[in-house]
């Protein structure tokens, strides 16, 4: 592949390119999706191709071909050229620097995902839902995946590297329903589970046929459950729920191309300005977020970014400041600080984009236990069922699966349908506590969506238990 893509490179120049990179990618996906005791689908599919980016006169020009071959490569670095060379208007792209790269990287692992039997698959998916099985339990899902994504980058500039990033995961639902009340109740996470880079050891580690009859108890139990009540309340979040803030609340606003409004037209903008590096209040002292491409496990995780550039770790928020954005060559010089770094695409066909790698909230310190004694009347929210946001990522509401009241630092009586509001950094601000190194996980999501044509990225967050303060919850009347 990596003949395929210098071919490319020199049509490229040849055409009167003043850079050029050439991805060539094979990517391969499974999926195996049992419902109701019944295999529900079961999908195997490869593709390859190559991609080329050329910058002509300032302008960028993009093409894609469907074959791993000398013709293929060259014809989409021609029409790359041809379609820079007819954007209209006038530009001045430029680059932040980044030293040319070569080297490889590939996913650590112990037992191949491809290499399992799908009988192997397809048995987990039903033996777990078989736990999750309740009177009141009208259909269970389970599902596991894989995904391995073979890719060569080369650069004008000299970059040549060569990467194999192997995923997988897996989840289940359990929907119960009852006199004319539905609840759903899923383990790891709601949104087709989690997923993370490594082998088949990953999915063995989640547990989900262990995990399988509590998931259908609690959904029975949601039926029956008092709805959560409506008021200003003190709420701990799980990891689980603490990753989706972080991922719609802190993720998308930082990403640079939100930022300079170059995704206005489809997944909005951003409240943050340029200007606001170093100085904006995102959230309290107890506020630490980090981005993270060196994370083990993490979707995010990679040797190199779709630009070349080198995985690194960055601080975004440090101490409730913002220290940093997620950024592209091209953003990062206009900006004047950083190197980019965040640059991704889903595939061959498509032209990298700013995506998060793996952004983490810091922990903090002590339990999860330590964090509800110190609260006297509360709400602990469980597992991310829904959210909204604005196209500013400002304004929002997310509600979740399952919550728990908090009496004088005790969890009581289970309820149904929570919801929480809040503006973001003042909903940030009011973070006062955040749950130490042992309490901290990762989630793998696998449906971030960005782009036009869209594009879906798979990134990890890491979170503790956290605890916010005056927090509106539930749906006033």
């Amino acid at each position: 592949m990596k003949a395929l893509a210098e071919a490319a490179i020199d049509a490229a120049l040849g055409a009167g390119a003043s850079y050029a990179d050439a991805r060539a990618v094979s990517l391969r996906r499974q999926y195996v999706v049992t419902k109701n005791g019944q295999v529900d689908d079961l999908s195997d599919a490869e593709s390859e191709g190559i991609g080329v980016r050329v910058l002509v006169d300032g302008a960028w020009g993009f093409a894609g071909e469907g074959r791993l071959d000398e013709a293929a490569a060259r014809d989409a670095a021609l029409r790359a050229t041809a379609f820079a060379r007819a954007a209209p208007g006038r530009h001045g792209t430029s680059l932040a620097p980044v030293e040319p790269q070569t080297g490889e990287y590939r996913t650590p692992m112990e037992r191949d995902p491809f290499a399992v039997p799908l009988s192997e698959k397809i048995d987990l998916c039903l033996r777990a839902e078989e736990g999750m099985r309740q009177s009141d339990v009208k259909v269970t899902v389970a599902m596991v995946r894989a995904q391995r994504d073979h890719k060569v980058l080369v650069s004008s500039e000299g970059t040549a590297v060569e990467q194999e990033l192997s995923e997988c995961g897996g989840g289940i639902d359990a929907y119960a329903s009852a006199e004319g009340v539905s609840q759903i109740r899923s383990y790891p996470s709601q949104h087709s589970g989690v997923s993370g880079q490594g082998g088949w050891e990953f999915v063995e580690a989640l547990g989900l046929d262990r995990a399988a009859p509590r998931v259908g108890e609690q959904a029975v139990a949601l039926l029956h459950a008092d709805e959560c009540p409506s008021g200003r309340k003190t709420i701990v979040l799980s990891p689980e729920q603490v990753v989706m803030q972080v991922h719609e609340s802190v993720g998308h606003p930082t990403e640079l191309d939100r930022v300079y409004g170059t995704e206005a037209a489809y997944a909005g903008t951003s409240f943050l300005s340029p200007e606001d590096l170093g100085s904006l209040r995102y959230g309290s002292e107890r506020m630490n977020v980090t981005s993270d491409a060196t994370t083990p496990n993490g979707l995010g995780t990679f040797g190199f970014d779709d630009e070349g550039v080198p995985a690194q770790r960055e601080a975004i928020v440090e101490e409730g400041v913002l220290r940093g954005f997620l950024t592209s060559r091209e953003t990062a010089a206009q900006l004047g600080a950083g190197t980019g770094g965040c640059m991704r695409a889903d595939g061959w066909s498509r032209m990298p984009l700013v995506r998060m790698t793996n952004l983490h909230l810091e922990p903090g310190e002590g339990s999860f236990e330590d964090l509800l004694a110190d609260v006297d009347d509360g709400l602990y929210l469980e597992t991310n069922k829904s959210w909204s946001i604005d196209d500013k990522r400002l304004n929002f509401q997310f509600g979740t699966q399952i919550a728990w009241e908090i009496k004088q630092g005790k969890l009581g009586r289970m309820l149904r349908d929570a919801t929480y509001t809040g503006v973001t950094p003042v909903f940030w601000g009011k973070l006062d506590a955040v749950a130490g190194p042992e309490e901290w996980r990762l989630f793998g999501l696998t449906n971030c969506g960005k782009g036009q044509p869209g594009q879906e990225a798979h990134v990890s967050h890491g979170a503790a238990p956290a605890r916010f303060r005056d927090v509106e919850v539930g749906v006033s009347a």
